[in-house]
């Protein structure tokens, strides 16, 4: 058994904790897949890389409505795959390596779960490894889930998110399951690419949990087919390829099946319980404000421990983690007041804060501005309909509380008002306070914000 001074579980987000300021720690890192997470490997980077040449081809099939005479053509599906895991791989065996050179670092492959107090065995392909640690910190994530479908599991051409971006050809049919962001993301890739797609969802609109403006708008927008308000009951290779039954007998066929109904934390592999490790009833490790689980010494960040799961969260919260195990007189708490979301889909969507729906549940005084991407001079020129930015303020506080838009450009578009959220400065303020380039696209958040000031005027219950 050999003890070190900080085990770490899971490369991903985890890996980023040491740094210099440990070259005198004995360190452990322990990996069951690969470096850099899901996100590197399977999830925001590749997915994002596959975007932007699926808005490409979109945008080229659409360019007569603007006068130009552009025609999409087609695809070459692996010299796109592998343009993207060239890199993708590359940057991940890169970051083992360099783990692997450091003399203070153990790098162990394999899966770790608890026996004891800050005790853990790993198992490796040449058997079990037994560690103690003085401090271990859990971030081994999250994984896709397989609903309960009958012929699933063992379906042939089935795929989740971990394994559809390494196809070796874009299939002609594809059915996407599920209705939340990853879904609509791959939806989009490859019906943009040129893939034939349905989606199938089990609720009314697509992103339920969004703000009703933004749902509502992207499920009218979609441009793939849906069949919303259905489950997939039965699942089969037939003569028409995979057919897929669903709850009022309807047969979708596809040639490859995208499961996209949601990822759940990795806790239950760890044996939390036999550390003292606090797991909650939805299956994630609870932490405090300074991401210290119930268990002296045992700390956790990322998708193992927050509902989020998002890379820029999971960062954050490395970074705190990292403060208090070098200044554990001086903690640092995380700020999970508004953190930012981004759909990178056709059209796309970004969201931080409360919305509408959350306001009004919590019973706050606020004022709801919807302003359209097609009343502001860029807008005239992408002749845009449909788009919009949506904010939400807090009549008492004069605060900006919610923000949610759809439309070009709005991961972009929502940065300085994640800032403004951030930083408490007033809507009013924030409208009117600086310069808005003209005829920027940001124009139609500066006139959302105006009307939003004149909404909540000057803080006072209105």
């Amino acid at each position: 058994m050999t003890h070190y001074d900080l085990v770490i579980v899971g490369a991903g987000s985890g890996n980023m904790i040491v740094n210099r300021r440990f070259a005198d720690w004995s360190v452990a890192i322990v990996e069951d897949r690969f470096f850099g997470g899901t996100c590197l490997n399977v999830g925001c980077i590749p997915t994002k890389m596959f975007v932007l040449p699926a808005d490409l081809a979109r945008e080229a099939a659409d360019g007569e409505r603007l006068g130009v005479h552009t025609s999409y053509d087609g695809a070459d599906w692996p010299a796109i795959r592998d343009r993207i895991f060239g890199r993708v791989d590359e940057n991940s065996a890169g970051a083992r390596d360099f783990r692997v050179g450091q003399d203070n670092v153990t790098v162990i492959d394999g899966s770790a779960r608890f026996t004891g107090e800050r005790r853990l065995v790993v198992t490796t392909a040449d058997g079990e490894v037994e560690l103690t640690a003085d401090n271990v910190v859990l971030a081994n994530g999250a994984r896709a889930v397989l609903p309960d479908i009958e012929g699933l599991a063992d379906l042939p051409g089935m795929h989740t998110s971990d394994t559809i971006m390494r196809l070796d050809d874009l299939p002609e049919r594809l059915v996407v399951i599920g209705g939340g962001v990853i879904a609509a993301e791959f939806a989009h890739v490859f019906s943009a690419l040129g893939s034939s797609v349905v989606q199938v969802h089990r609720g009314d609109r697509l992103l339920g949990r969004f703000d009703d403006v933004i749902s509502k708008r992207f499920t009218e927008q979609a441009a793939w087919e849906l069949r919303l308000g259905r489950q997939v009951t039965q699942a089969s290779r037939g003569d028409a390829g995979i057919e897929l039954v669903l709850d009022d007998d309807s047969v979708v066929a596809a040639d490859v099946v995208l499961v996209a109904t949601g990822r759940v934390s990795n806790a239950d592999r760890l044996a939390c319980e036999l550390a003292g490790v606090e797991v909650n009833v939805s299956g994630i490790v609870v932490v405090d404000e300074q991401q210290r689980t119930t268990a002296p010494g045992v700390w956790a960040l990322g998708d193992l421990s927050n509902h989020w799961q998002l890379k820029h969260v999971a960062n954050h919260e490395a970074r705190v983690v990292q403060h208090n195990l070098l200044h554990p007189d001086e903690p640092v708490s995380a700020d999970h007041r508004f953190p930012p979301a981004g759909v990178f889909s056709h059209p796309q969507i970004a969201t931080a804060g409360v919305t509408e729906d959350d306001a009004r549940r919590a019973g706050t005084s606020y004022a709801v501005v919807v302003q359209e991407y097609a009343d502001v001079a860029y807008g005239w020129a992408l002749e845009d309909t449909g788009h919009c930015v949506k904010l939400i303020g807090d009549r008492d506080s004069g605060q900006l509380i919610g923000v949610h838009i759809i439309g070009p450009q709005a991961t972009t578009l929502i940065q300085p008002l994640v800032q403004a959220m951030h930083l408490g400065t007033p809507v009013a303020g924030l409208a009117r306070a600086q310069y808005w380039i003209h005829p920027a696209l940001t124009e139609v958040v500066e006139n959302a914000l105006i009307a939003l000031a004149r909404g909540i005027g000057d803080g006072q219950r209105g």
